[in-house]
């Protein structure tokens, strides 16, 4: 399986494919969509860098799934919200691909990558290097991107048995009554 993996940033957005057989995992290509060109002021100018750059990858090396990283929220509401739109144009040029995509947190890459979710950007990319086999060390955000790649690559696999021993059954959350279910 052809795994793309995204790490969705307003000014530098990471990409990384890999290919799962199982338990082995192959590095394919990573790289960065940068929207540095475009005036920072230029909003749906470099959201549109964003969606066209993610298309242009999905259709060289054609994922048969993706993974993004959730967003987390900064101190800054104006941040989150800005990162937000990114990983909204990111994740909608994955859909409009036909993709099926799945979302983890930075803490659960980090933990799946290097043991602990208190990670530093050089240990992902030396443990990627390592998971991977690279000659050198891939780009942080390149590395972040391959990170979500390999743990979704893992994931899967137990997702994949989970529903294969049981049926599971959407919920409604107690929270929301008549609103919300997962």
């Amino acid at each position: 399986m052809r795994i793309l993996g995204i790490d969705p940033g307003l000014q530098t957005t990471g990409f990384g494919v890999i290919e799962a057989d199982g338990p082995r995992l192959a590095y394919v290509a990573s790289g960065t969509i940068k929207t540095s060109a475009v005036d920072t002021g230029d909003l749906p100018a470099r959201l549109k860098i964003l969606f066209d750059g993610i298309r242009e990858v999905t259709a060289r090396y054609q994922p048969q799934c993706a993974a993004v990283e959730i967003v987390f929220v900064n101190v800054n509401p104006q941040s989150t919200l800005l990162l937000g739109q990114a990983r909204g144009a990111a994740i909608t040029a994955l859909v409009s691909a036909d993709l099926l995509v799945s979302e983890y947190t930075a803490l659960q890459m980090k933990k799946a990558i290097v043991g602990h979710g208190h990670a530093k950007k050089e240990q992902i990319q030396a443990m990627v290097q390592r998971l991977l086999n690279l000659p050198g060390l891939p780009g942080k955000d390149a590395a972040d991107a391959l990170g979500i790649a390999i743990m979704h690559a893992h994931a899967r696999v137990s997702f994949e048995a989970m529903s294969r021993s049981t049926t599971l059954q959407r919920r409604q959350h107690a929270q929301f009554k008549g609103g919300r279910t997962y």
